[in-house]
């Protein structure tokens, strides 16, 4: 029988060892919340999110160690009323770049308004076909996000099949009570209108753009840095053209804020016609940063 057990017990965390798809960090901060003095039920549910991320299988690949996807979700609550919480919570989503000891960021940006019920003990329970909970919705929806733009930026359109996921999760949540699931929620910046830029067939070149500024751009400027650094002008000019399209898209805000810095840090060592281009490219994409894109001209190259 002990011997029995162990063989049992070897099997299940195996098990869990082999499912594992993320390396994501999470942390739950309840400081603003009034009267937020009982630690412990903040801390009971931020282990459970943990558990709940690395414990189950999100991917239909089997992700070697150094393949878990690279994320962090932070959530800080603003309100709770007894088992209801409100508050933000800010995504990140990085991977390594070929040849290099430096991780690009993906996606960077914050949901303003996330909103579910947990009360202390309850299990963090999830289907693919039912909203069992809004909170475990919102998480395998930011999921799915991270497994689907980690692949764009690896294959074409190798994400298809999790932005699918992530719009299963919005259409099981127009019902819901819950803010961000609506069209008509906080403008078009919610979790309806990021999924809409990213399956809506008009805005295909968002897919192309991932895979060309990451696998055929960034991956490839260890070994060839000016041509790695003249496709991914190309693939701003693949941005700008679905801006032409539709300004001030969710997701193009989120690209251009997420990549700004990254961006301005590849192009000070380019060619002065290719920093004229891409200054221009990105000031008209993303105003809001207008001026950090000077730095890219006012740098002299060595």
């Amino acid at each position: 029988m002990k011997r029995l057990f162990l063989i049992l017990l070897c099997a299940f965390v195996c098990g869990g060892l082999f499912a594992q798809d993320f390396q994501c960090q999470v942390s739950i901060n309840a400081n603003q919340v009034t009267g937020g003095s009982n630690t412990q039920r903040y801390n009971d549910l931020q282990q459970k999110l943990y558990q709940f991320i690395h414990d189950r299988k999100w991917c239909q690949y089997k992700l070697k160690t150094n393949e878990r996807i690279e994320c962090a979700l932070q959530i800080t609550l603003t309100k709770v009323s007894g088992d209801v919480m409100e508050g933000t919570m800010n995504i990140l989503l990085q991977r390594p770049v070929y040849k290099a000891s430096y991780k690009t960021t993906l996606l960077n940006f914050q949901d303003k308004h996330i909103q579910f019920t947990y009360a202390e003990g309850d299990p963090l329970e999830y289907s693919d076909n039912m909203n069992l909970s809004q909170f475990t919705s919102l998480i395998a929806y930011y999921l799915n996000l991270f497994l689907a733009v980690e692949f764009d930026s690896f294959a074409p359109n190798g994400g298809a099949a999790y932005y699918s996921n992530c719009q299963s999760i919005v259409n099981l949540n127009q019902t819901s009570k819950e803010k961000g699931w609506s069209v008509a929620d906080n403008g078009q910046s919610n979790r309806y209108w990021i999924i809409e830029n990213f399956t809506n067939s008009q805005y295909s070149k968002l897919h192309e753009f991932f895979y060309q500024y990451h696998r055929l751009g960034l991956d490839v400027m260890s070994e060839t840095p000016d041509a790695g650094r003249a496709v991914i002008l190309e693939s701003l000019r693949l941005l700008q053209q679905v801006n032409a399209q539709k300004s001030g898209l969710a997701m193009v805000k989120v690209i251009a804020s997420t990549k700004c810095d990254e961006i301005v840090n590849i192009f000070k060592e380019g060619m002065p016609s290719e920093k004229t281009q891409v200054v221009n490219i990105m000031k008209q994409i993303d105003p809001t940063n207008s001026s950090r894109y000077d730095a890219i001209n006012a740098a002299t190259n060595k």
